[in-house]
């Protein structure tokens, strides 16, 4: 059984950062396509944060783009968001999710979700 389990959120003031990590358990998959979503404070949606596949494509989202940072060690099956500079509208529940890429490729949809990480930014 898949699971994937996120850590590393907190509270930081604007300007600081945070290491997001996610742990992939259970995974016997031979390529995988992972992605990190936010949910705002109030907002039942998620906002896509960035995205990543074993295949080496990586994309970002939004206000991510030159701040954020996704990376992935295989070999610990853990996945991570490195967060710099961040700011208020950064608050939310972090989420990381994730698919067989061939799923992903004609579903357009991630399969396993974790329960989220909170962040708080304050100014």
């Amino acid at each position: 059984q898949v699971q994937l389990m996120e850590s590393g959120g907190g509270s930081v003031q604007s300007g600081g950062s945070l290491r997001l990590s996610c742990v992939v358990s259970g995974w016997n998959e031979s390529t995988y396509c992972m992605g990190w979503y936010r949910q705002d404070p109030g907002k039942e949606g998620l906002q896509g944060v960035a995205h990543l596949t074993s295949m080496g494509a990586i994309t970002y989202e939004g206000s991510a783009k030159g701040r954020f940072t996704v990376s992935h060690d295989k070999a610990l099956n853990t996945s991570y968001l490195d967060m710099k500079n961040l700011n208020p509208s950064d608050t939310g529940m972090y989420y990381c999710a994730a698919a067989s890429c061939w799923v992903m490729i004609r579903e357009q949809r991630y399969t396993f979700w974790g329960q989220g990480t909170q962040v708080t930014v304050s100014s």
